[in-house]
């Protein structure tokens, strides 16, 4: 590779990393009730170094800190999650088409959120219900595939039979939730950030975080394991952990995810794929640049609602609308080579 190729890669790595930062600070000003950077920026600065400062008592105060900081930090953490978790089993599975969805990890994340939420009355925090069923899903899926000729194939199958399961479970629980619950679930479902609150973020923002650091740091192992699984036992690399670890890390994130915004889809899907055309298949460089333009391109869908809509339009169909035509123009591309 040369080196002016090298430069323009980390050129984008870098704009990955800056372009969620800056537009964060222009999100702060899109809304209904017009805030300018200056008093926006004085009252984040106020609350961090004087807490019990006056100003913080102020409308502007309370949209700037209680609503619309908690919203654009939970769409840049949504983005980078299912982006990054999408790059990883992409690259796990050595196919364009995985991502958090087939797997039943969504779903499982899904049901578990809305059997806390309808069932157990919050009763059992959804966060853990969340992560519990999504990593339940991943394990059915792990342990039917067990054994099969072709594992890769097997997963991916088994995926979609796990997540056609799930989806009939949360059906169900929508089907004995009240009317005012099943209002209440049905939004979420569809995906938002619009009622996100600061405690539904202490859970959520550490475990993602957590997350995105294992999985970047295990990107140069995503490299080797994109290989053939006779060429990676050959090198002395214990092919089935490493698996199950990225698949538990991603069942983290985005089940973390999924528990407080509801299902947004096709993030995991479309991203990735873009990452590689700009950076080619190297993980260490997929990865957080997945990652990166993921959070930024969430935070672009959730302004543009904002902006434009009159009421709060879920994000989740919005990344619906545009995700699925592209699945069906990387269906046929697919027939191609990927390049594993």
């Amino acid at each position: 590779m040369t080196g002016s190729g090298q430069t323009e890669k980390k050129i984008i790595l870098y704009i990955s990393v800056l372009l969620p930062l800056l537009l964060l600070l222009v999100s702060l000003l899109v809304g209904a009730y017009r805030i300018n950077l200056l008093e926006s920026l004085r009252i984040i600065w106020t609350r961090v170094f004087q807490p019990s400062a006056e100003v913080l008592q102020s409308p502007s105060a309370n949209i700037i800190l209680n609503i619309r900081l908690p919203r654009i930090i939970l769409a840049l953490l949504a983005g980078a999650a299912f982006s990054i978790s999408g790059a990883a089993l992409q690259s796990l599975f050595r196919n364009p088409l995985v991502n958090e969805y087939i797997l039943g990890v969504s779903f499982g994340a899904g049901f578990g959120a809305a059997f806390s939420l309808v069932v157990l009355s919050h009763r059992f925090p959804p966060q853990l219900m969340a992560f519990g069923f999504a990593l339940l899903a991943v394990v059915l899926v792990l342990a039917i595939a067990e054994g099969a000729r072709n594992s890769l194939i097997a997963v991916l199958l088994t995926g979609i039979i796990v997540s056609a399961l799930f989806q009939a479970l949360l059906s169900a629980v929508e089907f004995i939730a009240s009317p005012y619950a099943l209002q209440a679930l049905f939004f979420w479902l569809l995906g938002s950030f619009s009622q996100v609150t600061w405690p539904d973020l202490y859970w959520t923002g550490p475990t993602v975080l957590v997350g995105l650091i294992f999985l970047i740091k295990m990107s140069w192992r995503l490299n080797v394991l994109s290989l053939s699984e006779e060429e990676v036992s050959s090198m002395g690399i214990a092919v089935k952990r490493e698996r199950i670890l990225v698949i538990i890390l991603t069942t983290l994130i985005t089940s973390a995810v999924v528990s407080v915004a509801g299902i947004i889809g096709w993030v995991g899907l479309i991203v990735p794929h873009a990452v590689r055309g700009l950076v080619g298949f190297d993980n260490r460089l997929v990865l957080p640049v997945s990652a990166g333009l993921g959070a930024f391109l969430m935070l672009v869908a959730d302004n543009l609602i904002r902006m434009f809509s009159p009421y709060e339009f879920p994000v989740g169909i919005l990344t619906n609308l545009v995700g699925i035509p592209f699945f069906l123009y990387l269906i046929k591309k697919s027939k191609s080579s990927w390049g594993y």
